[in-house]
């Protein structure tokens, strides 16, 4: 049980204090202080585990069911006991240029916050580090604590977006450049769509977030401050920007691969070309060859003694005509 509790602690007034060990007297603590909130931080807790938790608050199973399970998308519920909210934080692997998304889960109610993480993306240590120096703020109540983590998911999200367009320029120059070409056609447009899938990865975990985050900041949303909004407004500007830096590396993303196909295109009409121009070159010494290969009595010059020197030269000029007439043309 422990193993899967990050951290327990109940604040009052915004100060952190240490209360019982047992979950249900220290929510009982917590409401009866007035201005005190319980915040039980979990990590991949398994569903024996997650049975005391949900029962000592309240938790709806529905909800429950999509903490333990994870592979959620980002979402808003609202149960008469609790609010739930999923979201997908996102990590950049700067060794391997790839992202990958863990998943956070938010309990908050009367007096509680549960948050359940998934993977190793997003700790929240940080988050609440920064809010227990800032006790006026998580004097708030649970929701300072839905809005930080909110927020920090979010910034990140920027983060992220920032290092993937420094990847995708570096990208472009490679594919664009004029000593390579984009000539290694295979591994080009193998990045091109592992870099499209992380961009879609990146999109599932920003994109249904929007609705969640504007619910947030109107009012009316249960067990939310209704003086939050314009910070949960802050959080949207932030999301929707992320949004679109994504979609902006999304479309430029579709834009050169379309380029590298068009030079790949380009590419091989070329290549035909210059077989074409080397082909109609081996024609004309093939026939004249093939010609003078006849086995027939009657032919003009088979007996004269400059025959076969006169063929050769006469080779040598057309094949010569050919080549300076397919290089003016750029085929050779």
């Amino acid at each position: 049980m422990h193993a899967m509790i990050v951290d327990c602690a109940i604040y009052h007034e915004g100060r952190r204090t240490e209360g019982p060990q047992d979950f249900s007297d220290a929510l009982a603590r917590a409401r009866a202080e007035g201005d005190s909130f319980l915040w039980v931080g979990l990590h991949e807790p398994t569903e024996e585990e997650f049975d005391l938790v949900s029962t000592e608050f309240g938790l709806h199973e529905l909800a429950v069911e999509d903490a333990l399970k994870a592979h959620q998308r980002p979402k808003l519920e609202v149960y008469d006991d609790s609010l739930f909210m999923v979201l997908k934080p996102v990590v950049y692997e700067p060794d391997s240029d790839t992202v990958s998304t863990g998943e956070l889960m938010l309990f908050v109610g009367n007096c509680f916050v549960v948050t359940v993480r998934h993977g190793e993306g997003a700790p929240l240590k940080a988050v609440r580090q920064r809010l227990e120096a800032e006790p006026e703020l998580l004097a708030h109540g649970p929701t300072t604590v839905l809005y930080a983590v909110s927020d920090a998911v979010v910034d990140h999200y920027t983060d992220v977006a920032a290092e993937l367009q420094t990847d995708l320029e570096e990208l472009e120059a490679q594919i664009f450049s004029p000593t390579t070409g984009g000539r290694d056609t295979k591994d080009t447009a193998s990045r091109i769509y592992t870099f499209k899938r992380q961009l879609l990865e990146f999109r599932r975990a920003t994109g249904p977030l929007a609705q969640p985050v504007q619910r947030l900041a109107s009012a009316g949303v249960p067990f939310v401050n209704a003086k939050s909004q314009p910070f949960f407004r802050d959080v949207d500007d932030h999301l929707m920007r992320a949004n679109e830096a994504v979609e902006g590396l999304d479309r430029l993303l579709s834009d050169i691969l379309s380029a590298h196909l068009a030079q790949v295109s380009v590419r091989q009409n070329d290549d035909m070309r210059k077989i074409s121009a080397w082909a109609a070159m081996a024609a004309v010494p093939t026939m004249l060859a093939g010609v003078y290969g006849m086995n027939f009595d009657h032919m003009p010059e088979l007996h004269w003694a400059w025959s076969y020197p006169a063929l050769i030269v006469l080779m040598v000029l057309l094949e010569f005509g050919l080549y300076r007439l397919f290089k003016r043309r750029g085929w050779l």
